[in-house]
């Protein structure tokens, strides 16, 4: 894969990905920029959750399985000295339907354990919760 990040004056960066969308990004005004676009950690959380999300419809639904909802929810902790790397990364995967707690538990452990490129590409502790039609899951992963 390959990008070209352009900058476009003070701290404000773009880019069109290979698969044709555009990405701004910027610093807040306090450190220099004006707010014109996500910050690269926000991106970088994204790019987690939005990894192991697909990785997780695509097995439930080779698993012949629908959710009626999925929903993410994300916190990630960093060191406080430079380069204040993520240090924990935390996604509660909230998932509704007609589905077998084991498969859903089995589809998380799959993209957390074998096939999200993303979180494989951290050094960042992840970890990951769950509920199933709002009742918290039990299960570790």
């Amino acid at each position: 894969m390959d990008l070209t990040i352009k900058w476009n004056e003070k701290m404000a960066f773009s880019s069109v990905t290979p698969s044709g969308h555009e990405i701004n990004m910027d610093a807040s005004e306090e450190v220099g920029g004006e707010n014109s676009g996500s910050r690269p950690t926000e991106l970088l959380l994204n790019a987690v959750a939005g990894c192991t999300g697909i990785d997780i419809i695509s097995i439930l639904k080779k698993m012949r399985l629908e959710p009626t909802a999925f929903q993410m929810d994300v916190k990630g902790a960093r060191a406080q000295e430079h380069p204040k790397k993520f240090t924990t990364i935390n996604i509660h995967y909230a998932i509704d339907g007609d589905l077998p707690e084991d498969k859903v538990v089995r589809a998380i452990q799959l993209s957390k354990d074998k096939y999200c490129s993303v979180s494989h590409s951290l050094s960042a502790e992840i970890t990951a919760t769950y509920s199933l039609n709002g009742v918290k899951g039990e299960k570790r992963i």
